[in-house]
């Protein structure tokens, strides 16, 4: 796949299908993005993947924890702890497009709550991948890690897979760190889900808009 295209077409998927993605593929996705820059090449990332029975288990755990109305406790602050124009704006026009599309209305509770429990489902996705770093590192690792992140994502599009970033799992840092053994010297960014996407999934069809270069681009007087 043409790395524009990767890159353009690139969204995140709600919806996948069962299909198994062989331990091969996802090595190659893995070893691809790990060429991912980062300051004096520290490479900061660590993976834990995860699948199959041990997948489920975790995600009946995390599925357990969310109806039970347990309390989110994550370790970072993924948005800002004062939301803003215009940026407020932007947050709430992709909620309610993907409530739209799945027919939820404003107000229903219920059903959004179960729409975010999906993520603990890994939204149908085989394959199951959490990210951290240790915890000494500092802000630029987290670039560095963002970076590595979206290599992976990109690098899934050029094996005919697609993926969905959630920051959602650190949430329940504590079970995933529990249930997947992840050394507590590492803080937990994100999961992400890796499979084929399912073309009958509603959510799929959301494409989430950008702004133009005009709204952050700024070119000096010789540009």
């Amino acid at each position: 796949m043409d790395v524009i295209e990767a890159m353009t077409q690139r969204r995140s998927i709600r919806g996948f299908l069962p299909d198994p993605v062989p331990r091969a593929t996802i090595e190659a996705i893995l070893e691809a993005a790990a060429r991912a820059p980062s300051g004096s090449n520290i490479q900061p990332w660590h993976v834990r993947v995860t699948t199959g029975a041990e997948q489920a288990r975790l995600s009946a755990a995390l599925r357990a924890a969310h109806a039970a109305g347990e309390p989110a406790a994550r370790e970072y602050h993924y948005y800002p702890r004062q939301w803003r124009e215009p940026y407020l704006a932007r947050r709430r026009a992709t909620g309610w497009g993907l409530y739209g599309l799945l027919g939820i209305g404003k107000g229903d509770h219920a059903a959004t709550k179960a729409q975010h429990a999906r993520n603990y489902d890994f939204f149908g996705a085989p394959v199951g991948l959490f990210f951290s770093m240790d915890r000494d590192m500092e802000l630029g690792s987290w670039l560095d890690c963002g970076m590595f992140i979206q290599n992976v994502m990109l690098a899934a599009r050029g094996h005919g897979l697609e993926t969905c970033a959630q920051a959602a799992f650190c949430d329940y840092h504590g079970i995933v760190e529990r249930e997947l053994g992840l050394p507590k010297e590492r803080i937990l960014i994100c999961g992400m889900s890796l499979g084929r996407p399912d073309p009958e999934e509603p959510a799929n069809r959301l494409v989430t808009a950008r702004e133009p270069l005009s709204a952050f681009v700024t070119f000096g007087p010789e540009a």
